[in-house]
């Protein structure tokens, strides 16, 4: 345990981030498995709300607590997917 005051802070900031962090990590497995999912029923539509979601929150994501590289290979990888299912017939 901590026994200085800064330490104490820093513990309790640490405490938030990390459930900020956890949250975001959350929203961004939830909308790629919904984007998966609508790519499944070929409703284009609905797939590309969700690659724009799940791009706003990974670039949110890139700002604070995931790799820059990561964040845009993840995003590749799902557009990949996308232009695979609708472009490429």
């Amino acid at each position: 345990m901590p026994k200085t005051k800064s330490a104490k802070k820093e513990l309790r900031k640490n405490l938030k981030r990390r459930l900020r962090n956890l949250k975001r990590k959350r929203q961004i497995k939830s909308v790629i498995k919904e984007f998966l999912k609508a790519l499944a029923e070929k409703d284009k539509e609905k797939a590309k709300k969700y690659l724009s979601l799940a791009y706003k929150y990974i670039d949110k994501a890139a700002k604070t607590f995931m790799h820059k590289n990561k964040a845009n290979r993840l995003k590749s990888k799902l557009t990949e997917k996308f232009n695979k299912v609708f472009l490429n017939k």
